[in-house]
């Protein structure tokens, strides 16, 4: 049963330097990432904002041409966000060259009345208090995933308290739970963050895979071993996109499909890095995804 996945969230326009050269104002934005990397699974309701002058017809056709339903993607007044960044050669730490928010510092999700139906809604990396309005504009509950950052830890953390309270799976990386916790060891952390009050918890670790924790079992996802990055902009929002694209496709949010779509997002992430921005995810095919799905299941096998 392939339920409706409403994707909340930031799409931009991308500046990116790293050891493999640089672009220009290239499309991304978390929703962008997510939206595109579900799409392999599942039917993807999109709820974003863009500028009127600025947003090209070329992205709305990309979109679209990977079934991505944008009755909720907000045309407004003014321009488009855009973020520039620079990556160290060893891609261990990222600088913010430029942030400039455009229409995206006063979005304010409106929920078409096509998109109330979604079973799955992916909250995206966005300021919480918009997040709790999204919530609270559904009219039925959903199963929540919500990704966040350390920036609303440290400027909205109340808000984003309540936020994990009412979702069902967060998704977050390492230095993020060991910030949210107060807690170094990542199983101690992810305990701290379970009493928080979400169902699940999944901690990504980069190259170093990523782990699920419930109250009741513990799993590791183990990355894909790349030759070479090109660019890991949006590889953790391709996680999250492929892993909550699977969990609709199935139209399940039991454990065992959380599990499998870790392994599905592992793989659409570890595609992401193979070019800039989502240059790769834009002509990336269900059979590669497959491809690499079955490669690190077979990292794992002992047969």
């Amino acid at each position: 049963m392939n339920s409706n996945l409403l994707v909340v969230g930031s799409v931009a326009f991308d500046s990116l330097k790293t050891r493999a050269g640089n672009r220009d104002e290239i499309l991304g934005g978390a929703a962008t990432y997510i939206a595109m990397a579900a799409s392999h699974f599942a039917n993807v309701n999109l709820v974003a904002v863009v500028g009127k002058g600025d947003f090209a017809d070329e992205h709305v056709a990309l979109l679209e041409s990977k079934g991505v339903n944008l009755e909720g993607l907000e045309f407004a007044e003014g321009r488009t966000f855009r973020w520039a960044g620079a990556y160290a050669d060893d891609f261990s730490t990222r600088e913010t060259l430029d942030t400039q928010l455009g229409v995206f510092e006063h979005f304010d999700p409106k929920i078409p009345a096509a998109y109330q139906g979604a079973e799955i809604v992916l909250l995206g990396n966005i300021n919480p208090g918009v997040q709790l309005s999204v919530l609270d504009r559904l009219k039925e509950k959903p199963f929540v995933i919500t990704d966040t950052m350390n920036l609303w830890m440290n400027i909205a953390l109340e808000d984003l308290k309540k936020v994990i309270a009412r979702t069902d799976l967060l998704v977050i990386n390492d230095e993020e739970a060991v910030q949210l916790s107060g807690e170094l060891q990542i199983r101690v952390a992810a305990e701290k963050i379970l009493a928080m009050g979400p169902g699940a918890l999944i901690i990504k670790r980069g190259e170093h895979g990523a782990y699920l924790f419930t109250e009741e079992t513990m799993f590791f996802s183990p990355a894909v071993p790349l030759k070479e990055v090109i660019d890991p902009t949006g590889a953790g929002d391709s996680f999250a996109g492929g892993l909550a694209g699977y969990m609709a496709g199935e139209g399940k949010t039991d454990s065992s499909t959380i599990k499998k779509g870790m392994i599905f997002g592992t793989a659409v992430a570890s595609a992401t890095c193979e070019g800039f921005g989502t240059e790769k995810t834009a002509v990336l095919t269900k059979d590669e995804v497959l491809n690499r799905y079955y490669m690190l299941l077979n990292l794992v096998s002992t047969d």
